[in-house]
């Protein structure tokens, strides 16, 4: 989930940082450099993004084990 999370963000954020490069390069007339478009755009984007993601995944599962837990216990009990 992480890793899948990741990609799609690297992809996306590579995808709108290349729009914005040739954007800004054909606004002042110059070359785009692309190599900004992954060095400061993608990657710190998909590594914010699967941070967050990797924590979120972390809480489901554990809030998914207390749940399966709980719910033995009641069927024990009844």
């Amino acid at each position: 989930m992480t890793f899948i999370g990741t990609l799609i963000s690297f992809a996306v954020s590579l995808f709108l940082g290349i729009v914005g490069t040739v954007a800004v390069a054909s606004a002042r007339h110059a070359h785009p450099n692309m190599t900004a478009a992954y060095r400061q755009v993608a990657l710190p984007a998909a590594v914010i993004a699967g941070s967050i993601i990797f924590v979120l995944a972390f809480i489901l599962e554990i809030r998914h084990y207390r749940q399966t837990k709980t719910l033995a216990a009641i069927e024990r009990i009844s």
